[in-house]
């Protein structure tokens, strides 16, 4: 991205957060959320797990764990689409490599967040504010996201996670 195109206020944001947060520790486990988180494969397979062990409601969490990949790939459709390219910027220091140069929306925010919305209906447990701030906070310290990726991602995982949800409870 030119200078001249660069989203000043976004960018504040985002070096303001790296300076923050930026530690041996945080990054190392903000590098270990973005494996676990990319291609929402962590995230699946968590899905997997539960429809092994939760066999009265298997078909759910089988519903739940494709409406988080179905997520992912609805997040990469909006990238293609808008294709805004990622922080790069003197002050942002970029911590983790990429799938691609695309950036919003993240698809990590959005594959987390049905994540947490899908299977907060499945175990009882309103898993969104555990899971889905940290996740967010990653994409930024790790520098490859603008604040309103993540905000971006957030929502439209929200509403995919959302509708879905909403179709299994509604069939019970």
């Amino acid at each position: 991205m030119l200078e001249k195109d660069t989203p000043r206020g976004e960018v504040a944001v985002l070096s303001s957060t790296q300076k923050a947060l930026k530690k041996p520790g945080t990054v190392k486990v903000a590098r270990g959320m973005s494996l676990f988180g990319e291609h929402s494969a962590g995230w699946f397979a968590l899905g997997l797990l539960g429809a092994a062990v939760d066999r009265d409601r298997r078909k759910d969490w089988l519903v739940a764990s494709a409406g988080v990949v179905g997520a992912h790939a609805a997040s990469i459709a909006v990238k293609r689409v808008v294709r805004r390219r990622r922080p790069e910027h003197p002050s942002v220091e970029v911590l983790v490599g990429t799938p691609s140069k695309l950036s919003f929306p993240s698809s990590h925010a959005t594959s987390t967040t049905a994540a947490a919305v899908l299977y907060s209906g499945l175990t009882g447990r309103n898993l969104v504010p555990a899971l889905v701030p940290p996740m967010l906070a990653s994409r930024l310290l790790l520098g490859v996201h603008y604040p309103t990726d993540v905000l971006a991602g957030a929502a439209l995982g929200g509403v995919v996670g959302g509708l879905i949800r909403r179709k299994l409870t509604t069939k019970r």
